[in-house]
């Protein structure tokens, strides 16, 4: 057990060290970007003394290890500043989006997630046969196609030509669960049709690899049935590769969906991102990035230390 902890532990320790790195690449590269941050705030009309005020105001007369370290600081106890085009603290501006965020994520997991280890089971069942080539053709095609053209086609067929849904994912506060769930389907069935394909064929791969161990071979020479090798034996087994995919693909629901809520107007942190770019308000941009940053780390921390549970082999590495 303490050998599980220490290991776990060092997992953390690493995640840790990988986030400061990231923090530090996604401060500094601002902070390379061309031009003044105080004149492109004020805009080229601005006088010199003008632009000297907003530089104090911003802190650009501190050297960048120093203004670092206070962002750092800031953003460790949640404070990530305040925007430059609203004056409003960024924590208050992100914490709605990525709520929004969140919840188009979940919205999404839930319908992939055992869809996809379903599908993934049956296609190992039924391998070689019809459904199983028509399943990897569907999948391959998904993974090929951008998330952003798959947005389009659906709002083609599913909006525009029978109008079952809306193309504008635009969320309200005073809207209820259905109505949300009704206005974010088309966002959430474009992430759902992406990562569904990648999680099946993990899961279909990592059954099949599993079927030719030999306690499968002796399960299908007692008589044991195809379905229950499968459920009963191969997919307990199958499971850290699993894990491993579906928290990939979580990470990427919420870390790669600024593609997904720009083509459907979802108010979520990725529309505040592209926003926040255009309009050249840095603090905002680096919030963004920070904790999308987290929340893929966090996720692949999950992912390892859950094949570290489910994998005695990793616990003991030879």
């Amino acid at each position: 057990m303490a050998k599980l902890l220490r290991l776990v532990a060092t997992r953390l320790g690493l995640g840790l060290l990988t986030l400061l790195v990231v923090s530090v690449l996604i401060f500094f590269a601002v902070e390379l970007l061309p031009g003044d941050l105080a004149e492109a705030v004020l805009g080229q009309a601005a006088t010199e003394e003008t632009v000297e005020a907003m530089r104090r105001q911003l802190g650009l007369d501190r050297p960048a290890p120093v203004r670092y370290l206070e962002w750092l600081g800031g953003a460790l106890r949640g404070d990530f500043g305040t925007s430059l085009i609203s004056g409003a603290p960024v924590g208050e501006a992100i914490a709605t989006r990525f709520a929004n965020t969140l919840f188009l994520a979940a919205y999404a997991a839930v319908i992939a997630v055992p869809l996809a280890i379903l599908l993934g089971v049956l296609v190992a069942l039924l391998r070689n046969s019809i459904f199983d080539r028509v399943a990897n053709v569907a999948t391959l095609t998904s993974i090929s196609s951008p998330e952003f053209f798959v947005g389009y086609i659906l709002i083609l067929f599913l909006s525009i030509r029978t109008g079952w849904f809306p193309s504008n994912a635009s969320l309200s506060g005073d809207m209820s669960l259905t109505d949300q769930l009704y206005r974010a389907f088309l966002s959430a069935l474009t992430l759902v049709l992406v990562v569904t394909a990648h999680m099946m064929r993990m899961t279909r791969a990592a059954i099949i690899n599993l079927l030719a161990s030999p306690y499968i071979e002796m399960a299908r020479l007692k008589g044991v049935p195809p379905w229950r090798r499968i459920v009963r034996h191969a997919l307990p087994n199958a499971w850290a590769p699993i894990i491993n995919v579906v928290a990939l693909n979580l990470a990427y629901l919420i870390t790669g969906v600024v593609l997904v809520e720009v083509v459907f107007v979802y108010p979520g942190i990725g529309q505040l991102l592209v926003d926040a770019v255009a309009k050249r308000d840095f603090p905002i941009v680096q919030a963004c990035c920070l904790i999308f940053a987290a929340t893929f780390i966090l996720l692949n921390l999950a992912a390892d230390v859950g094949a570290i549970l489910t994998n005695p082999r990793l616990r003991h590495p030879k």
